[in-house]
């Protein structure tokens, strides 16, 4: 099949069709990165609580740096989406080249700022030296090899914004893979390596993200014949579309970097009860990985079907693929909730939990896990909002959501001198951001609704 022609499936196929065929790739591969994410965790229990619990508390971090990564990928990924809805071929490989760009100076700026954050990073939040030494080990991996994430998600985006995500899934899977295969080996010391504990769980992932990174890359020089990407642009991207992928992709950075710091923080709080209070909530983060990340999944799927028919004025369809994504969402959050309800004693257990850990972290599990169908709406809604270009309905969410609505309510619980009661920060705070997230998207229906009822412009450029 042809550039061409692969990318315009998102004009003509069946939109239910559409919305799986591009989705389904990517939430295979989020949920085999999800699984070796979890994994990761149960291979470091074993090893030592207090590295589990270092590990816990270096995701702060660590999803900043992938949260910048995600972010100039939405970006990229909605423009030059639109850019191929709009028949303007050169333009999308522009904007392309751009996010290359960005990538790359978003990992040298992390591999800088490692220098001089770790060691307080962790001292903040921990009073016990190992757990603090462990993290150390861990986190200073992550971030001065950290290329690989910020190669992969871009190289994947570029994919998945032509319909290539098939190809997409192959890259993200081998790095799943590698990782999986290499955690018991490094942590624990087999085949004659030696047991490297923490640091060896951070060398696994890794290498897991630098293959998958030079994989995104090889894919995309092979089979994305729909983007052309010129070095020179690479090197002296045009500073329009620095400003555009900053701009849709701003609220995913935000949404995930906010999130780091609602951990961090929470942690803090926490730490006022207990360090397993701690732990369980570093858990809680962990299994939720598999209720995010094929949410996510169908997020990237949807963000270039939004885009390209937006560019090509398709409303209807935008508004089809928008109904089934969001009917998908809420069947599978609802299934994740009713698994939080059941069984929140043998997910625990999964992770070498204490009595201490087991008895907070069920009534944890419970009432966070309350929230995920309204959290699954706001993350469908954040889409569309993106892709139609307006960022800042996104972007006001999560920051009354998480800043105004869930921070305010943890420390006010928290004066109740119960760690259950902090829990329930979390549904108060998806109840704001769903409320909020509603209103938005009835603006913006009307919006689009206006866009189908005017004549189709003129094609722009050349195919």
């Amino acid at each position: 099949m042809s550039g061409g022609i692969q990318s315009k499936k998102m004009g003509d196929m069946p939109v239910t069709k559409l919305v799986f065929n591009m989705s389904l790739p990517i939430i295979i591969s989020m949920m085999v990165q999800a699984l070796y994410n979890v994994v990761d965790s149960i291979f470091v229990g074993q090893f030592d609580t207090h590295a589990l619990e270092a590990v816990s508390l270096a995701f702060p971090v660590q999803n900043l740096m992938i949260s910048l990564a995600v972010g100039f990928g939405v970006g990229t990924n909605a423009l030059v989406a639109r850019h191929l809805g709009e028949k303007r071929r050169d333009r999308a490989g522009d904007v392309a080249s751009a996010g290359i760009f960005l990538s790359v100076i978003g990992y040298a700026a992390f591999a800088i700022l490692a220098i001089f954050i770790i060691k307080p990073f962790f001292a903040m939040q921990t009073g016990i030296p190992e757990v603090a030494a462990y993290g150390e080990e861990y986190l200073s991996v992550i971030m001065f090899l950290g290329i690989g994430i910020f190669v992969e998600i871009i190289g994947e985006r570029l994919l998945q914004s032509t319909g290539h995500s098939k190809l997409s899934m192959i890259s993200q899977a081998t790095g799943a893979g590698i990782n999986l295969v290499l955690d018991p080996i490094f942590i624990f010391g087999y085949f004659g390596m030696p047991a490297m504990g923490a640091r060896g769980a951070a060398i696994a992932t890794v290498c897991g993200q630098i293959a998958a990174g030079i994989i995104a890359i090889i894919l995309n020089i092979k089979f994305n014949k729909d983007i052309q990407i010129r070095i020179s642009r690479i090197l002296k991207p045009l500073g329009e579309d620095i400003v555009q992928i900053f701009k849709i992709g701003l609220p995913s950075m935000i949404l995930n970097a906010i999130m780091s710091i609602v951990v961090f923080v929470m942690n803090i709080i926490l730490r006022g009860f207990s360090e397993d209070a701690i732990t369980a909530y570093g858990i809680y983060f962990k299994l939720i990985s598999f209720v995010y990340m094929p949410i996510f999944g169908l997020n990237a799927g949807l963000v270039p079907i939004f885009s390209y028919n937006l560019g090509s004025r398709q409303i209807d369809r935008i508004h089809k693929a928008y109904r089934v994504g969001m009917i998908s969402a809420l069947v599978f959050m609802g299934a994740c909730t009713a698994v939080f309800e059941i069984f929140a004693v043998p997910l625990l257990q999964m992770f070498s939990a204490t009595d201490n850990v087991m008895a907070i972290g069920q009534v944890a599990l419970r009432i966070m896990g309350i929230g995920f169908m309204m959290s699954g709406i706001e993350i469908i809604n954040s889409t569309i909002f993106q892709a139609a270009g307006n960022p800042m309905n996104s972007l006001v969410v999560t920051c009354i959501r998480q800043g105004a609505a869930l921070l305010p309510s943890a420390f006010l619980l928290a004066q109740t001198g119960n760690v259950d009661n902090v829990w329930w920060a979390i549904p108060i705070a998806e109840v704001t951001g769903l409320t909020l997230s509603i209103i938005f998207y009835k603006k913006l229906k009307k919006k689009l609704d206006a866009i189908a009822a005017e004549p189709p412009p003129e094609t722009a450029g050349s195919a």
